[in-house]
């Protein structure tokens, strides 16, 4: 039985980063993964991902490039003001310069610097550098 899918999703893909895989298999797939998933896309930290259907709860193929160091869930997924966006990068991230958090918003799902550019705060679901 699996609690967190999106927790299992993201520590398959730092596993399979670690050990210098092209490509990782996840299952099973969810609307949020794959919204991350485009998140992280977005920002190149992943290549493709083709979904493949197999009339179960459908298996995720992500093209790795190497560039994760680290992602994960955060759980219980707390809520974020705009204020607090900050607070919460200086505690999960290494970096200003790089790293992003993902957040569940009224907007969709988005990275905290998209966040704070549409003005609107929301719960956090994980973070990746």
């Amino acid at each position: 039985m699996r609690i967190n899918v999106l927790a299992d999703c993201l520590r398959t893909i730092v596993n399979a980063e670690r050990r210098g895989k092209k490509q990782v298999l996840i299952r099973p797939s969810s609307k949020i993964i794959l919204k991350f998933l485009r998140v992280m896309q977005k920002h190149g930290y992943i290549g493709e991902f083709e979904v493949v259907d197999d009339h179960r709860s459908r298996k995720i193929v992500i093209e790795l490039n190497g560039r994760i160091n680290k992602c994960g869930a955060i759980s219980p997924r707390y809520d974020l003001q705009l204020g607090d966006f900050e607070k919460w990068t200086s505690q999960i991230l290494p970096s200003r310069q790089f790293g992003f958090l993902v957040l569940t918003t009224t907007y969709g799902i988005m990275d905290h610097e998209e966040a704070r550019k549409k003005h609107t705060g929301g719960k956090i679901l994980g973070f990746f550098y």
